[in-house]
């Protein structure tokens, strides 16, 4: 026997009595002589952490802010040019070039759930009569609002 195997013996039978109390002595011999022993473990459990979601500001905040206010200055229809030309590219791709072969039902659906900031439109039906045939690019969509710059830079 290699030197030191008693010792090692000795420390393994001590070990498994403190690991595994409820053992007899017999049972633990028992596992040995399979030579693979399994400790009972009981880990605690684990509490799961809250993720933290980051708030962005209250409808009152942004309201106090004037987050959605364009300024005067800034509400000239060249500005918005631009914002319309990356509308056009926008509906482009999202229409896949509006090819010939292309179903409508297919691209009336793609439409109605499309962005339309930047848009130009006219306005055929309004609650407010003087609102109805004025032409501009629309700048914000709302629940049932739509601000519309016209070509005398004009915020409708």
């Amino acid at each position: 026997q290699p030197e030191g195997s008693e010792e090692a013996k000795a420390f393994v039978n001590a070990f498994l009595k403190r690991s595994m109390p409820k053992m007899k002595d017999e049972a633990i011999q028992d596992i040995l002589t399979r030579k693979a022993v399994v400790l009972e473990h009981y880990s605690k459990k684990k509490t799961k952490q809250k993720k933290k979601t980051t708030k962005g500001f209250t409808a009152k905040q942004r309201r106090e802010m004037r987050l959605f206010e364009i300024e005067p200055e800034q509400q000239r229809y060249t500005i918005f040019l631009p914002l319309h030309e990356l509308w056009k590219q926008y509906i482009r791709d999202l229409c896949h070039g509006l090819k010939p072969d292309a179903q409508p039902h297919m691209v009336q659906g793609k439409l109605l759930k499309a962005d339309l900031h930047g848009a130009i439109v006219t306005v055929t039906k309004s609650k407010c009569p003087s609102y109805v045939g004025i032409t501009g690019i629309i700048l914000q969509e709302f629940k049932h609002v739509f601000k519309i710059i016209t070509k005398e830079d004009k915020l409708k």
